[in-house]
Order: structure tokens, then sequence, then C-alpha cells
């Protein structure tokens, strides 16, 4: 058995001294419900950073499909403006061979105009 020597000279048990052998069932009482407390705490934060975590998730999927749909818009552009290119080129290719001196005309008349607004 451990015996200390105290200030007087008195030797003493330090297994009576041990708080575990002591304990005081009010004391046990208040550890238990500090247990308790600390679990529902960690549990309630648990559950919010759960929740939380689930929101984030799903933003972050809601932002990347926002953005697939965009960048598939955006893919489909420069296929839209060839086509409109050709369609243009073919309606004006239409229109020359249809009236081919009236074109011509109405080309210089209209650089004619050009350089008389230039000259101002």
């Amino acid at each position: 058995m451990d015996r200390t020597t105290t200030l007087g000279g008195q030797t003493s048990d330090a297994a009576n001294l041990n708080p575990s052998n002591q304990t005081n069932p009010k004391f046990e009482s208040a550890a238990q419900t500090a247990h308790r407390s600390v679990d529902s705490v960690a549990d309630k934060a648990t559950a919010q950073v759960d929740r939380l975590s689930g929101s984030a998730h799903r933003a972050v999927n809601s932002a990347a499909d926002a953005v697939g749909s965009a960048a598939e818009w955006a893919s489909g552009i420069p296929e839209q403006a060839k086509q409109a290119q050709v369609r243009l080129t073919e309606a004006a290719c239409t229109s020359i061979r249809a009236r081919p001196i009236s074109t011509v005309v109405g080309a210089l008349i209209v650089g004619y105009l050009l350089g008389r607004i230039a000259r101002s």
C-alpha cells in the first residue's frame, strides 16, 4: 500500500485520498447529467452539420446544373452563327442571280452615297 508523508511527519494511505474511492452520489449524478447534456448537444450539432452539409451539396449541384446548361447554350452559338451566315449568303446569292443589273446599280448608288458622306 502506498504511504505518503505529510508536513507533520505523519503518514496516510494514498488509497484513502483517491477520489474514486470516496465518490459522492450527488457528484456521480451531476457527472452523469453533464455527460448526457454534452451527448445531447453533440447529437444536435451533428444533426445541424448534416443538414447544412446537405444544403451545401444541393446548392453546389444546382450551380453545376446551371453552369452545364449555360455551357450547352454557349457551345451552340458558333453553330447558330455559322448557319445564319450561310442563310444570309444564300439569300444574297439568290437575289443577285434573280436581278443582277439591279444589284450592280444598287451597289454603285450605295458606294456613291458612302463616298459623299466620307468627304463631308
